[in-house]
């Protein structure tokens, strides 16, 4: 079994790096459910035609990337290459609109699609998602990019820069969808293939496109702001405002498209020039069409999504160190001392404390120097001596100050030691 490996675009998640996602996750969890947003839990995999449907058919995630299979019963089988379709699925299903309230609603979990790997991308990665479904109110998408800054500045990201755009209606685009035929089609030929074949499918798409020379025919394109209704120019100010009152800055990029066709009106993307190419670390829109395009009621909506492997490079860039997470390490040695750090740990661990107890009846020196690598505030000590009298030796590892204490003494004693742990962890970050 020693040959077999991890999928191709898959990987693990080992113990030094879950801290980091952990860390995402409470984070999120805090600030979302302040802000009165519920979490949803949706399956991995749907019925193909609620992507096709809902993302579009000439998208590159439809065309490309998707993982589809027939099942056993013979249905056409999709692993979710995004989130909002299976949200907005679970939504009209169990009617979570018939309320007549604003379903503030978000997610975590794996997303499939094969694309090539890359530091930050993989086949199988994950995405936090929030939504907002059932208000056309530009404090809405304010709401949401709001809640995405406070979000990644909690956790630390200063290199932040928000793009912003508006793509209009279906109505517009539709007018400006004409335009950058009309623009491309002279270039077709120094066009990349894959911007080729979205001329006349979908030429929105090849403003986003990476490709060099493309990207510099790109710079002379129409520009999807001059050809917006004045209602939607309207909206798209209204959005701006609300950012400003705010105070949170932004640029507008009328190139910015996302690459899904369900988007309506508001765009963004989050970046952090910390992540080198793939700069993207959060994205997402307004889909005020996609809940009735998948058989439910009229239905304004907007969200984003965050890839969380790209957040934890970044992460693990500002902040290498993921920080200890045990308050004290338990050594011993010998029958009757190791029977008494068992309980002790076990007390400990009941009062609130994180303990490691070392389990290798190996030399007190070897023990010792594990508990000086673990991280830990205190190493707590029994032998011999302290099995006889009921105590422990309690060794603050960075002063090197020691006690000893009754072990029946530390539930009264808990309180000062978490002061002494809290303050020993305050002075190894200062």
């Amino acid at each position: 079994m020693g040959d077999i490996q991890a999928l191709r675009g898959t990987r693990d998640i080992l113990p030094d790096e879950v801290g980091y996602w952990q860390r995402v996750e409470a984070v999120a969890r805090d600030i979302l459910g302040k802000a009165a947003y519920r979490e949803i839990r949706t399956p991995i995999f749907e019925q193909t035609e609620l992507f096709e449907r809902g993302i579009g058919e000439a998208t590159d995630v439809v065309g490309k990337e998707m993982y589809t299979f027939t099942d056993r019963g013979d249905r056409s089988i999709t692993l979710r290459p995004e989130m909002t379709a299976g949200l907005v699925r679970s939504l009209i299903e169990h009617k979570l609109y018939a309320t007549g309230n604003v379903q503030r609603l978000w997610c975590v979990g794996p997303v499939f699609r094969y694309e090539r790997p890359q530091a930050g991308r993989q086949r199988q990665f994950h995405q936090l998602d929030v939504e907002v479904l059932g208000s056309a109110d530009a404090r809405a998408d304010a709401e949401v990019i709001a809640l995405a800054t406070d979000l990644l500045q909690t956790l630390g990201l200063k290199s932040l820069t928000l793009d912003l755009n508006s793509v209009g209606t279906p109505a517009d685009r539709q007018d400006y969808r004409a335009a950058l035929i009309d623009y491309f089609t002279p270039y077709s030929a120094e066009l990349d293939d894959d911007s080729q074949n979205r001329l006349t499918r979908n030429p929105l798409r090849i403003l986003d496109s990476k490709h060099e020379r493309t990207k510099e025919i790109v710079q002379a394109a129409p520009s999807i702001l001059d050809y917006l209704s004045s209602i939607s120019q309207q909206r798209f100010e209204q959005v701006q405002q609300r950012l400003t009152d705010l105070g949170i800055a932004y640029q507008v990029n009328p190139r910015l498209v996302r690459g899904l066709d369900y988007y309506t009106h508001t765009a963004f993307e989050i970046q952090s020039a910390d992540l080198g190419a793939q700069a993207t670390v959060c994205g997402g829109g307004r889909y005020d069409g996609l809940v009735t395009e998948l058989g439910g009621p009229e239905t304004p909506a907007i969200g984003w999504g965050l890839g969380m492997e790209r957040l934890v490079l970044l992460l693990q860039k500002l902040q290498p160190s993921g920080g200890s997470t045990v308050d004290f390490y338990v050594v011993s040695k010998g029958d009757r001392p190791e029977a008494q750090a068992l309980v002790v740990t076990q007390t400990l661990r009941r009062l609130g404390f994180a303990v490691e107890l070392d389990l290798s009846s190996s030399a007190f020196g070897k023990q010792l120097k594990r508990a000086d690598r673990s991280g830990a505030a205190a190493c707590l000590i029994l032998g011999d001596t302290e099995a006889e009298n009921g105590t422990v030796q309690i060794k603050w590892l960075a002063s090197g100050d020691q006690q000893a204490i009754a072990q029946t003494d530390l539930p009264d004693l808990a309180n000062d030691l978490r002061r002494q742990v809290t303050a020993a962890a305050a002075a190894v970050l200062a």
